[in-house]
C-alpha cells in the first residue's frame, strides 16, 4: 500500500491495534499484505475476479483491519462509512488455517467497538453463510427489506478483465 488513507479533514486516521496471544489486529493499511488480501478476494463468492487495483482502492478508501500471525496477514475486514451515520462492513475473512480459534469473533469485537462507527444510525453487510457470527455483534435480517434496493453488476469484474470486442459494424477500427 503507498501510505495510509486520509481520515476527514486530510488528517491521518488513527492506528488502532490489539494483541490476543500470538494474534495482532491493526488498522494500519501500512501492514496490510494486498497479495494475501486479494488472493483470499478474487477466489470468495463475493469478489470473485475481483481485479487487483480495485482491491488497492478500496483498501485506500475504508477502514482496513487486518489481522496478523508471526507477522504474517492471516485475515482480514473492513468498514466502509460517511464517519456520520452509516457503515458497511465487508469483506470479512480468517484465512483457512487459522478458523477455529475464535479469530472471526475476536476481529468482530474489534471492528464493531471501532470508534469511527460509534453512534451511527445504521451497519449493513451482506453475508451468505455467517449469519450466527454477526448476529452475535446485533446484526439481523433486514426489517423492512422492501425498502432497500440495489444496482447489482454481476460480472463486472470479468468484464473489466475481459473486454467485449467492438461489434465489426460500429465503425470502429481495431
Amino acid at each position: 500500500m503507498s501510505g495510509p488513507p486520509e481520515a476527514a479533514g486530510g488528517a491521518a486516521a488513527p492506528v488502532i491495534e490489539h494483541t490476543r496471544g500470538e494474534y495482532t489486529i491493526s488498522t494500519d493499511p501500512g501492514k496490510l499484505d494486498l497479495d494475501v488480501v486479494h488472493g483470499y478476494l478474487t477466489q470468495s463468492y463475493w469478489a470473485q475476479g475481483i481485479p487487483r487495483d480495485v482491491v488497492r482502492r478500496s483498501i485506500a478508501h475504508s477502514i482496513p483491519f487486518g489481522l496478523y500471525h508471526a507477522g504474517r496477514q492471516v485475515g482480514f475486514a473492513r468498514w466502509i462509512t460517511d464517519h456520520a451515520t452509516f457503515a458497511y462492513l465487508g469483506d470479512v475473512f480468517v484465512l483457512e488455517a487459522h478458523r477455529g480459534r475464535g479469530l472471526s469473533k475476536w476481529l468482530m469485537e474489534v471492528a464493531v467497538a471501532h470508534p469511527a462507527v460509534q453512534g451511527q444510525r445504521r451497519w449493513v453487510l451482506l453475508t451468505r453463510d455467517a449469519h450466527g457470527l454477526y448476529r452475535q455483534f446485533g446484526f439481523e435480517a433486514l426489517r423492512a427489506p422492501d425498502r432497500y434496493m440495489e444496482r447489482h453488476w454481476r460480472d463486472v469484474y470479468a468484464a473489466a478483465a475481459d473486454p467485449p470486442a467492438p461489434d465489426p459494424g460500429d465503425g470502429r477500427r481495431g
